[in-house]
């Protein structure tokens, strides 16, 4: 466990990195240009389409990718937690309303609540949708060293909003490690035990808050030992990113291709 973990279920940034520089596979040997946009295709396929078994094959192949990577895959199911949360949390209410046959039924004084098959479904193509970008995201960052990757991204978008992510991504590991930090103090001090819930978010609330206020310190100390160094608000990345290969062309048309008929053999553009 990296210094910087605060939990299981929190993507670790340390250990992200470190698999990204340790990578020896043809994953890694992949160029990130071609990664980056399969990333983009990706997206706009899932937006498209909500056929569920599309999608569980997509899915499939991105994890059958990880495994061959030879990524932590047992750590990357556990990053799910958030996705999951997030997509259920907003999806919850919604599920309970879609039209279908009735599943579950819970009485309720006036109405009762009635989940359908196609609230299910809903669920389902909307939790796959999650994991499909958060799995092939994780091995895009776990798979291109950073170096390339700040590369990557200096040379997309226009300065200042390069300089804002490679600064931010490089102050995270900072704010991280401080947040891990106070949260092992806290529990040390027999914060980790649960009490009730008002007196947790309190002290977990006051913990975040107190990280927030030295981050804006530390940032301010960062700055300062950069501009003693030379920094003058650019930050260059001047590593060399190589060209696709034929192959990599090859399967960038196919993704291209696999969009184009999506979109044009699904009725409704977006599905859900």
């Amino acid at each position: 466990m990296s210094s910087s973990m605060i939990s299981d279920h929190i993507p670790d940034i340390d250990l992200i990195t470190s698999c990204a520089e340790r990578q020896d596979t043809v994953f890694s040997r992949v160029s990130p240009w071609t990664k980056g946009i399969l990333l983009v295709l990706i997206v706009l396929l899932i937006t498209i389409s909500s056929d569920i078994r599309m999608l569980a094959v997509l899915y499939a192949l991105i994890l059958a990718a990880c495994f061959l990577a030879a990524l932590p895959v047992k750590k990357i199911v556990a990053w799910y937690t958030m996705p999951v949360i997030f997509v259920i949390s907003l999806v919850g209410i919604m599920a309970w309303t879609q039209p279908g046959v009735p599943v579950l039924s819970i009485p309720l004084p006036g109405f009762a609540l009635t989940l359908t098959d196609q609230g299910i479904l809903l669920v389902g193509i909307l939790l796959l949708k999650a994991l499909i970008v958060v799995t092939y995201s994780l091995f895009f960052l776990m798979t291109t060293k950073y170096a390339q990757f700040s590369a990557l991204i200096s040379r997309i978008f226009p300065s200042p909003l390069d300089q804002i992510f490679l600064l931010a991504y490089r102050f995270l590991f900072l704010t991280m490690a401080m947040a891990a930090a106070m949260l092992k103090a806290v529990r040390s001090r027999g914060g980790g035990v649960i009490r009730s819930i008002r007196m947790q978010g309190h002290l977990f609330g006051e913990v975040f808050g107190l990280v927030f206020i030295r981050s804006f310190e530390q940032a301010e100390r960062v700055e300062k030992a950069m501009t003693s160094r030379g920094y003058n608000g650019t930050y260059t990345a001047s590593t060399t990113i190589r060209k696709p290969r034929p192959a990599e062309y090859a399967v960038m048309g196919i993704a291209a291709l696999a969009v184009v008929a999506t979109f044009v053999i699904t009725p409704h553009a977006g599905g859900w």
